[in-house]
């Protein structure tokens, strides 16, 4: 991959001089805070940073506390990359590159819940905590036909976990490691086997700038192809599935 992209792509990821990512904190996956410091670290701030390396500028990581405030900055000029879930109703605003990674989008019930499968899920008087504008929000909005979704607000990685606890529904959706982590801290839950989808983690910029997302795809490809990805999971202490080479 050429270290010296041209001006259209810099005009696209760099409009402002320096390369504005917008980090979701909301994923424990793909960002965590030092303990010690609040920096930002884990495989998205690596990506950010080496793109920002390759693009010859300096970088800004623009916190975010779920991936539904990181969509609403996609049409207000917040931020030049972001990395989100590709879904169909973010791909109207945002030039997706294909996935770098894929999680599972599952449920955790109480775990003396009659729910035992995913499909035991989809039924009435079943009522699913899910984020505001996540990614399992958008998929399981079309998906669903018979049970009733309920949207939290709010940052943080546990807002649906939150509103489940707090109102007493029958499951709640979300990434797999970050339910399993609450179960093995909270044994009266459970994270069902399986999941409802797979959530193709992604970078995108703002729709229109053809340039830098054509730049970004190549990128990606090259992160995952290197096992850049891979390593920076590891770094940070995270287990995912690197997403397949682009077809």
């Amino acid at each position: 991959m050429s270290s010296k992209p041209d001006a259209a792509v810099l005009r696209d990821l760099a409009p402002t001089g320096r390369l504005r990512a917008a980090i979701n904190f909301g994923n424990g996956v793909l960002a965590q805070k030092d303990a010690a410091t609040s920096a930002a670290k884990g495989i998205t701030p690596d990506l950010a940073r080496e793109l920002g390396k390759r693009l010859g500028v300096p970088v800004e990581l623009i916190p975010h506390e779920a991936a539904g405030k990181v969509f609403d900055g996609a049409t207000t000029n917040a931020w030049d990359i972001a990395f989100v879930a590709i879904e169909p109703v973010r791909a109207a605003v945002i030039e997706f590159t294909a996935p770098y990674v894929i999680i599972e989008g599952t449920y955790m019930v109480p775990k003396d819940s009659p729910l035992k499968a995913i499909a035991d899920v989809d039924r009435a008087g079943v009522r699913i905590a899910v984020g505001l504008k996540s990614a399992y929000d958008l998929y399981l909005s079309r998906t669903i036909k018979n049970a009733t979704l309920l949207r939290a607000s709010g940052g943080g990685g546990n807002v649906g976990i939150d509103f489940f606890i707090a109102e007493k529904l029958e499951a709640v959706g979300g990434v797999r490691q970050v339910l399993e982590a609450y179960a093995k801290a909270h044994p009266e839950m459970r994270v069902m086997e399986g999941h409802f989808m797979e959530i193709q983690q992604a970078m995108g910029t703002p729709k229109g700038r053809l340039a830098g997302a054509t730049y970004l795809r190549t990128f990606v490809e090259d992160m995952k192809a290197s096992g850049f990805v891979a390593d920076a999971l590891k770094r940070s202490g995270q287990t995912a599935s690197v997403a397949p080479a682009a077809n």
